[in-house]
């Protein structure tokens, strides 16, 4: 059996290979690598697509061997896994508790904040982009989540399209 996975990993040395030890020692093997740095996200993380192929079982423990790493599977033949959205926040962001925004979303099930870049111009408004991932399918709870938080501090949100 033939598996594709998406994995999002760090662009350090030995990354991919750590990423690479369990394939070989949970008895499947390896079918392709498509690993190309030039395609960065935001946050400098690169995605590596790999196709594995073994049994049913021994797919499974790769699996949960790389969730166990903490490793970020995207997609799982071809089904998306997990969805990254970037949001922007304009106002007194800093004032009206940034943490407590942040904690107020990582709150929610299977949806973390991942990044932040927060923006002062003196004693004007701040605004903070926050890039959040979660589980497939989420993506709307998320907007509605911080949409409610925003509503609530008195803060602009600038969604992506």
């Amino acid at each position: 059996m033939k598996m594709n996975l998406v994995l999002e990993l760090q662009d350090v040395p030995g990354q991919l290979l750590s990423v690479l030890e369990p394939i070989s020692t949970l008895g499947t093997n390896l079918v392709t690598v498509i690993h190309q740095r030039d395609f960065k996200n935001e946050r400098g993380m690169i995605p590596v697509q790999i196709t594995i192929e073994g049994e049913r079982g021994n797919l499974k423990q790769v699996i949960e061997k790389l969730k166990e790493m903490n490793i970020t599977i995207l997609e799982l033949d071809g089904v998306v896994v997990k969805e990254k959205l970037s949001t922007i926040l304009i106002g007194h962001v800093i004032d009206t508790d940034i943490k407590d925004t942040m904690d107020k979303i990582n709150a929610l099930e299977g949806v973390s904040v991942v990044g932040l870049d927060v923006k002062l111009e003196e004693e004007l408004e701040s605004s903070a982009m926050i890039i959040v991932e979660s589980d497939a399918g989420k993506k709307s709870i998320v907007l509605n989540k911080i949409q409610d938080i925003a509503d609530n501090k008195g803060l602009l949100v600038v969604n992506e399209v």
